[in-house]
């Protein structure tokens, strides 16, 4: 975690950390399947993720572009994403069941009409995660792993909220996306969806809980009339080095007069954890609560 000091002194990423935002796991709509299926193909980070947690990795045979975890999926074929996913390959390959996003109506209808199993996933909570975990476990045939993993789960987020109970909750601005080495274009934590409760869960109040979007794209006047005492910035991936971390954090400089500025709360994380909905998600929100309540981890 890189903080910036208290006040004393690629447009592609920044689309798909945008859209990384807008989706996790909820329900799904399966086409009837006698025996768990064996050859799956996964065009959802989470969902890949989630396959190989419970103990159904074996049975994946390719998953989408944005695939970064674990590494075993790193190695399989790539079937496109959300807006290109690769039909022809997808075909090619000749999965027993290929799972996409709600939204993908037209390759599901496709993938359905050539007889291939299909399940569809759209956005959602905390629960939904863990209940998507659980019907992926029946769906796969690994049941009682996925309850193991979903308890687990649970068990983590209870622990960090015990962890921080009792102390000051600030408020707090989570930023996901916005434009390099500036403030304009950004994309903030709405009120609505797993983030929200995440932040809630690591200790502190979201500035745009009372929005009932999943992000919010908010402007200098906004972020200025919100006034966050702690500003924490995301990424998806690992690429910034130390020197960018640092150009990043000073440029909230600009804004002196905001209350996370001034006591030098302003901190920026990096990993996949952070903004995927999958089996990592507590490992994500003790990275949040440790950045809001240091002292409450000091063990």
């Amino acid at each position: 975690m890189t903080r910036i000091k208290p006040r004393s002194s690629s447009m592609r990423s920044y689309r798909c950390a945008s859209l990384a935002l807008l989706f996790v796991i909820s329900s799904a709509t399966v086409t009837s399947q006698s025996s768990p299926p064996q050859r799956i193909i996964s065009l959802i980070p989470a969902v890949t993720e989630i396959l190989f947690a419970i103990g159904a990795g074996s049975q994946v045979i390719g998953v989408s572009n944005y695939d970064v975890y674990p590494p075993a999926a790193t190695q399989l074929p790539r079937v496109g994403g959300l807006v290109d996913p690769a039909v022809e390959t997808i075909l090619s390959l000749q999965p027993d069941l290929v799972i996409a996003y709600e939204t993908q109506f037209t390759l599901l209808k496709q993938l359905a009409n050539a007889g291939i199993n299909v399940s569809s996933y759209t956005h959602g909570t905390l629960d939904h995660i863990l209940a998507g975990i659980r019907s992926l476990g029946v769906q796969t045939g690994h049941a009682t792993r996925a309850e193991q993993v979903a308890r687990q789960i649970e068990s983590d987020l209870q622990g960090i909220r015990a962890r921080v109970a009792g102390r000051n909750r600030p408020r707090t601005l989570l930023v996901f996306a916005k434009e390099p080495l500036s403030i304009r274009n950004l994309f903030a934590n709405g009120g609505k969806g797993f983030h929200n409760e995440m932040l809630e869960i690591a200790g502190s109040k979201n500035v745009f809980a009372d929005t009932t979007r999943p992000s919010v794209q908010a402007s200098t006047e906004t972020i200025l009339a919100r006034a966050p005492e702690v500003i924490i910035e995301v990424r998806a991936g690992n690429a910034l080095k130390p020197t960018d971390i640092r150009r990043e954090l000073a440029v909230w400089n600009l804004l002196p007069s905001l209350p996370a500025v001034q006591a030098g709360r302003v901190y920026f994380l990096q990993g996949a954890d952070l903004v995927v909905p999958g089996p990592r998600i507590a490992m994500a929100t003790e990275r949040l609560a440790r950045a809001l309540h240091p002292d409450a981890f000091k063990q």
